[in-house]
């Protein structure tokens, strides 16, 4: 009976074997039409040459890629210089995704050890309250933030009445607008990933840590964080990569002088004025600044593996 059992399930096994390409086939498709073909439309699109009425002549061109990097003076004649201004606002991106990964991190860690250690039965509703604003389109809630950061909004409004300020603060069209803009729209990112990770927290080893006289802040710093660390970088990464493409944020709540990634390609694909091979090249090469990101990450935590 033995041997028939161990036989039935290598039969088994073999069969779902045998089987697993047909069974991932579905998927496989679906990725192919929605995901890998318009990457490769827009990598072919970044080497065509712009027509003059919008849209895409079909001939070979670097011209995209030349005029991200370099520029060649009004009618494109004079000795290429490096061009900072779509460098500028690469860095601009950058750097808004960052703070706004920092940020999300400093109030995502606590709230999410929070709901963590809240009783069992309780924490579904704490989960649910982070996420039911999330269930209104981000559109909406980019205008609802921009008409509370106003300079006549109820922001201001509260802080003039209980004497804080004598005049309202001018938020709207700043950095700073941007940056709560991208900390409310991808905070939730955060604070999943990380609750998952502390929900799954052995705590004995912090009560082991009280036991032997290390404080809250050597047992947060050499205990709970490297146990929960999965998650924290599972969770930035989450909050940095859209974070780094937004274009809603940037639009309505930073105006035209805090450019990000995301708005310069909107632009180019905007109207019959665009220049579509130029998006598809910026496009490409925020692809590949995420892929690389991505790509050092899972090569540190493969060595991670390896050395544990």
């Amino acid at each position: 009976m033995a041997g028939g059992a161990a036989s039935g399930g290598s039969a088994a096994s073999d069969t779902y074997a045998k089987a697993r390409h047909w069974l991932l086939l579905p998927s496989w498709v679906v990725v192919g039409i929605f995901v890998l073909a318009p990457v490769l439309m827009m990598m072919v699109y970044s080497f065509l040459t712009k027509e003059f009425r919008g849209g895409v002549i079909w001939e070979f061109s670097l011209s995209a890629y030349d005029q991200f990097f370099f520029d060649r003076g009004l009618f494109g004649d004079e000795p290429a210089k490096i061009d900072w201004t779509y460098i500028a606002i690469f860095w601009r991106s950058i750097w808004q995704a960052g703070a706004a990964t920092i940020l999300s991190l400093l109030i995502g860690f606590p709230t999410a050890y929070f709901i963590a250690t809240r009783p069992e039965k309780n924490r579904a509703i704490w989960v649910f309250l982070i996420t039911i604003p999330y269930w209104v389109n981000l559109l909406i809630r980019t205008v609802s933030m921009k008409f509370l950061l106003r300079d006549q909004g109820p922001l201001n409004d509260f802080l003039v009445n209980i004497g804080l300020i004598d005049t309202p603060l001018h938020i709207i069209n700043t950095n700073l607008a941007v940056q709560l803009g991208l900390f409310y729209s991808y905070l939730p990112f955060m604070v999943l990933p990380i609750y998952a990770s502390v929900e799954r927290y052995n705590f004995a080893l912090s009560e082991a840590a009280a036991d032997l006289y290390a404080t809250k802040w050597v047992t947060l710093r050499r205990i709970l964080l490297p146990a929960v660390k999965p998650g924290v970088i599972a969770g930035c990464i989450l909050v940095f990569v859209p974070s780094l493409g937004a274009f809603l944020a940037p639009d309505l709540l930073g105006g035209a002088k805090n450019f990000m990634i995301g708005s310069l390609i909107e632009e180019q694909f905007k109207g019959n004025a665009g220049n579509w091979p130029f998006g598809a090249a910026i496009s490409m090469i925020l692809l590949t600044m995420v892929l690389t990101i991505l790509l050092i990450y899972a090569r540190q935590q493969r060595q991670a593996e390896d050395l544990s």
